[in-house]
């Protein structure tokens, strides 16, 4: 559904400014009263909200004022009865488009998403087309949105919170079908969009760092020959694992550090991305190979780039959408259902409260040093930090020795998970798992009798833990997806409110992920511990949250900044939340570190899904206490797309609040 609902465009207004209504107040009144004079039963309330949303959309080269009369007058179905009768049949076919083009996508996309060859000019130019970037068109032309919007308007978020808790199932569904057409952009638009979108993930697919090729000012190698870490995800999971390594692990973190310093500064020598030609000292910034100093020109700010482009191709948006007219806007009002001001808010109340630093002075304790801007990823609360990643390897390894592997292994981890084995291998047989060329994702089916896919990166020695721990995070993605789409009752609820309540269920899984390979923890603190963790992790990923929207911010206010001077404003804007914030938690200032996202490059304003994801999680996690896992993950998330508040006040009986979690902080650090 989402290809359908976010790909889809229009011509622009023949003759004025985009956006601009061409039917008039005046022909809207007369519009109503001739359908109120024809189908006297007609829910006027209903009909009025049809007719204006309708009129909303209607272009000049739609036809005549009179024309728009005489099309709602014909199209507008006052008898319930035969209401929910097209709705069914509309939901049937926009399911048949959304999961076809979904297929049709997947195919396009796959050398560009999985280890599958060569990536050759063809492959990124089929890659980045979009399939679906007419169908609004069409859609306009052959009238089928004016229909639909028409009969299923579009309630906005305010209306659907006040509104939804007297709404039925079918009244839900009926309002997300309205959500489908609530603007017109050109296709040349969103096909530039998902260009520039597309550029920017194989930028960042690609985006390696040859960690056996790094030295030490002294020349000393610390990591092995054949570690290449992908930027970012890959070097924060080693910064992790070297917890463990109370021997040399502190001096690997400092010079990973040092490594996302100069990425984020676009410092790191450009020969030396994805290239294990050439040793790299990355405190004196030199390079060498076989010995003999190499000139090493810095990165030309490639960083900074491709978020300018992705940002000029949605201001170019902007325009066909007056209700939501700034990404931003569209981000968070629109896509999370949540405003920027009431995310901005939450993430300011949780970074400011106190318990933190009480928090960072545990950590500080354990560490037995001074905290470092990279203890922001401090593992030690989890049972894995006290266990050797080479352990975990090797039994991921021998699990997992390629994808195949992993997919017949699926329902055994859902039987472990509490499902029954019928249902297990229900869910596993919707799931196919696909070699990735990044760090790995989950794609979801659109339609049934799709299988959602399971992108993971394993090595010809088998998947190592860290590859483990994402492709359990992705497998949590799958089954949402799968529950979400296949025991939805109606197709236009199927899905979750925002993405954050996928990453929810993500997380859950991904926390699960020692118990899943045979490693149980018996310590009688576990639950404090988790605590402790969840409210860490909170922090970090809220603070780096608000570096995105802070940049993002700058950019509407600096629409023509070059790549130069956004870097330099992203450091800053790092740098400024990091010293409100971090600095009085952990004892350092002016660190760039929570610039290190590759979302902020690939996936745009998707950062603030993982602060509401984690919120979401706890809440979960404590809706499971004392009941069984796999049935209350059956149960929430087959409640659809609801708005946010809906869906968590039906899963939990709460609204989404950090509350929770800092309760259960101030008795863990009692």
């Amino acid at each position: 559904m989402a290809i359908v609902m976010t790909a889809c465009s229009t011509p622009a207004k023949k003759g004025g400014e985009a956006g601009t209504a061409f039917i008039g107040e005046t022909v809207v009144k007369t519009t109503v009263d001739r359908v109120v004079a024809e189908q006297p039963a007609a829910d006027l309330q209903l009909l009025e909200k049809g007719v204006r949303h309708a009129a909303s959309l209607w272009r000049e080269e739609d036809g005549t004022a009179e024309e728009f009369t005489g099309f709602v007058s014909a199209n507008y179905i006052s008898d319930p009865a035969r209401r929910k009768a097209v709705f069914i049949k509309t939901s049937n076919y926009m399911e048949s488009l959304a999961g076809n083009m979904n297929e049709i996508t997947l195919d396009l996309k796959k050398i560009l998403d999985e280890a599958a060859g060569e990536i050759d000019e063809v492959d990124r130019m089929f890659g980045n087309y979009s399939v679906s970037s007419h169908m609004q068109s069409d859609f306009y032309e052959n009238k089928i949105a004016f229909m639909v919007a028409l009969n299923f308007p579009y309630y906005t978020l305010a209306e659907k919170d006040e509104l939804g808790g007297g709404w039925s199932r079918e009244q839900w569904a009926m309002a997300r079908l309205g959500d489908m057409f609530i603007s017109r952009v050109p296709a040349e638009l969103n096909q530039a969009a998902n260009t520039a979108i597309g550029n920017a993930e194989m930028y960042i697919a690609e985006y390696n760092i040859h960690m056996g090729k790094l030295r030490t000012d002294d020349g000393r190698q610390l990591f092995p020959a054949d570690m290449v870490l992908l930027s970012h995800w890959n070097l924060r999971d080693e910064i992790k694992s070297n917890y463990a390594d109370r021997e040399n692990g502190n001096e690997k973190q400092e010079m990973v550090y040092r490594v996302m310093e100069r990425i984020i500064r676009q410092e790191i020598p450009g020969i030396v991305v994805n290239s294990p030609d050439y040793e790299w000292a990355p405190y004196s910034n030199t390079v060498t190979k076989d010995g003999t100093a190499a000139e090493a020109k810095a990165e030309p700010d490639t960083r900074y780039s491709h978020v300018i482009s992705i940002f000029n191709a949605w201001k170019a948006i902007d325009p066909y959408n007056p209700g939501m007219n700034t990404a931003m806007l569209r981000s968070f009002s629109g896509g999370m259902e949540i405003s920027e001001e009431d995310a901005a808010a939450l993430f300011n109340e949780y970074l400011s409260s106190p318990q933190l630093k009480q928090l960072a002075g545990i950590i500080k304790e354990r560490l037995g040093r001074d905290l470092r801007p990279y203890d922001i990823w401090y593992d030690g609360f989890k049972s894995r930090s006290s266990i050797s990643e080479s352990m975990l390897t090797s039994k991921t390894s021998a699990l997992y020795p390629d994808p195949a592997a992993f997919r017949a292994g699926m329902p055994a981890i859902l039987i472990k998970l509490g499902w029954s084995p019928e249902r297990a291998k229900y869910l596993a047989d919707k799931i196919v798992v696909d070699p990735a060329r990044g760090s790995g994702h989950a794609w979801g089916a659109a339609m049934k009798g799709a299988v959602s896919h399971l992108r993971t990166r394993i090595s010809d020695k088998g998947m190592d833990y860290k590859g483990y721990n994402i492709a359990v995070h992705e497998f949590g993605h799958n089954v949402e997806q799968t529950i979400s789409l296949y025991d939805v009752d109606y197709y236009t609820l199927s899905g979750v409110p925002n993405t954050a309540f996928t990453e929810a269920n993500a997380f859950l899984f991904q926390d699960r992920d020692l118990m899943l390979l045979g490693i149980n923890d018996e310590n009688p603190e576990k639950e404090k511990l988790q605590t402790l963790d969840a409210a860490w992790s909170l922090m970090e990923i809220m603070g780096v949250s608000l570096v995105e929207m802070g940049v993002w911010n700058w950019l509407y206010e600096n629409p023509d900044a070059t790549p130069a001077q956004l870097r330099d404003r992203t450091v800053a804007i790092a740098a400024d939340i990091w010293n409100k914030y971090f600095a009085p938690v952990l004892g350092v200032s002016d660190s760039p570190l929570l610039a290190i996202y590759s979302h902020m490059i690939n996936t745009p304003l998707y950062l603030a899904n993982y602060a509401y994801g984690q919120i979401i999680q706890f809440q979960i996690e404590e809706q499971l206490k004392g009941k069984d896992f796999s049935d209350e993950v059956d149960r929430i998330y087959s409640l659809g797309r609801l708005t946010p508040q809906h869906w968590m006040n039906q899963a939990t009986g709460t609204k989404i609040s950090a509350q929770p979690l800092l309760r259960a902080l101030d008795e863990a650090l009692k």
